[in-house]
């Protein structure tokens, strides 16, 4: 690594609740735990840094939020279009915790997001509607990280939107494609969802083995 260039790991919500069987469960999230274990323990970086979705019980991105509405329905909320789930990762229920045999002494700092009832929050950086920061940007900053390597939940969504977010800010991005899983709501959104990356400036790198 370049002397100037300084590295850290992001882990976005590899939580109960989206782990397979999980309210919001994604297929197959659950093995992304591994590998964002041995990138931890073996990539040498500045910083683990976990994101968390950490919504209040009553968030308006809930379809229980909203009478006769269903879970992955589609409305328009405060302007924009926003999909609805199932209620997940409430603030201090165990879905909200970190998936198990996530080896959480290796992080260095937690981010949370989705905590304002009024808009949802996929990126690591920003809500929806970009208007407050979840304080993420000003770590890195302060910790002088120049790069970030990516693994997740889920690739069409949180890692998708934090990915974006990140190269607009001006960080370098790799997406760790073997540590990221996609919801796939509609199919190849996962796909879709890496190519769209990778074409922003974000590199796609296999572990392999």
């Amino acid at each position: 690594m370049l002397k100037w260039m300084k590295r850290a790991l992001l882990w976005v919500d590899i939580q109960r609740d989206f782990l397979p069987g999980g309210p919001l469960g994604v297929p197959h999230g659950d093995e992304v735990v591994p590998v964002a274990n041995r990138l931890a323990r073996e990539g040498n970086y500045e910083m683990v840094i976990a994101t968390q979705d950490w919504h209040p019980p009553n968030h308006l991105s809930f379809a229980s939020q909203h009478p006769g509405k269903k879970p992955f329905e589609v409305i328009e909320l405060d302007g924009m279009l926003q999909t609805l789930w199932p209620d997940h990762c409430i603030q201090g229920s165990d879905g909200a915790e970190l998936a198990p045999g996530l080896e959480s002494a290796l992080i260095s700092a937690r981010i949370y997001k989705g905590t304002d009832r009024h808009i949802d929050s996929y990126s690591a950086f920003f809500d929806n509607a970009r208007k407050k920061q979840t304080g993420l940007e000003a770590l890195l900053r302060e910790r002088g990280i120049t790069h970030l390597d990516v693994v997740g939940l889920a690739t069409d969504y949180c890692v998708r939107a934090t990915v974006l977010d990140a190269l607009s800010l001006g960080f370098g991005v790799r997406v760790i494609v073997d540590g990221v899983r996609a919801v796939n709501l509609k199919e190849g959104d996962g796909e879709r969802a890496l190519f769209e990356m990778k074409e922003k400036g974000a590199e796609l790198v296999s572990l392999g083995g």
